[in-house]
């Protein structure tokens, strides 16, 4: 046994390549992936941050707390349980039918004054039903 061990270990000193070798070319490979990973990252966000309108980033930031609003009552309904489920739909789909509301808004953001008006009477109709269906 011992023989064969040492016989690929002059194997492997002669060929120039070992055990740890493979995985450093592995490692090498994936730390380029995630090099070129964040390099797109930082170009996707520079370029975000230089284009878009602060009232669009706003727009997109509300976007985000909708998507977090949403995942938080989620998880608080699998975790604690749905005991009074009319509140938990009635504000799960407020935050959907919000967020969709608002992707409309940001794709009408042309005609601002028309888009905008029809964004708060489309919100308040939908706040409406959702008061109504809590009840």
């Amino acid at each position: 046994m011992a023989k064969k061990e040492v016989a690929i270990k002059k194997a492997q000193a002669q060929t120039g390549t070992s055990a740890s070798g493979v995985s450093g070319v592995q490692s090498k490979k994936i730390s380029n992936s995630f090099g070129e990973l964040f390099a797109a990252i930082s170009t996707t966000y520079n370029d975000y941050s230089t284009t878009l309108t602060p009232r669009l980033k706003l727009i997109d930031l509300f976007l985000v707390f909708l998507v977090a609003l949403g995942v938080l009552q989620f998880v608080y309904v699998i975790l604690v349980g749905n005991f009074p489920f009319n509140a938990f739909l009635g504000g799960f789909i407020s935050c959907v039918g919000q967020f969709v509301l608002l992707v409309s808004l940001r794709l009408q953001i042309k005609t601002p004054e028309r888009s905008f008006g029809d964004f708060i009477f489309a919100s308040l109709i939908l706040h409406f039903v959702v008061y109504h269906f809590i009840n």
